[in-house]
């Protein structure tokens, strides 16, 4: 499998890894769009949200639990961003679903 996230999860591309457990690791972006911005991975391979089963609602669940808890111990608890982008036309250029956690700075509102 090709899937540069898949990559990351197996160890055979480094990142810098901010958290890991036996579900999901926690990455910083390399491109990143806020002072704090970290991806959520899990690490199943599931290509989009909309592709998601009835079997990853668990980790669904986990995936922004972890993102809070994360959040928190990054120092963000004025408030924080949660994204998922689903499928080109919302931005999304990594096909395995991964949770955009941004904050350090104030969002605006639209986002883009």
């Amino acid at each position: 499998m090709e899937c540069l996230f898949c990559k990351i999860v197996n160890k055979e591309m480094e990142a810098d890894i901010v958290y890991e457990d036996d579900r999901c690791v926690v990455i910083r972006d390399i491109n990143p769009q806020a002072p704090v911005h970290l991806l959520v991975l899990p690490k199943d391979h599931i290509p989009s949200l909309r592709e998601a089963k009835q079997e990853h609602r668990d980790t669904l669940g986990y995936l922004l639990n972890i993102a809070s808890d994360i959040a928190l111990k990054q120092g963000l608890d004025e408030g924080f961003r949660v994204v998922i982008n689903d499928g080109a036309r919302a931005g999304q250029s990594i096909f395995h679903l991964h949770i955009h956690l941004l904050g350090g700075r104030v969002m605006k509102w639209p986002p883009g």
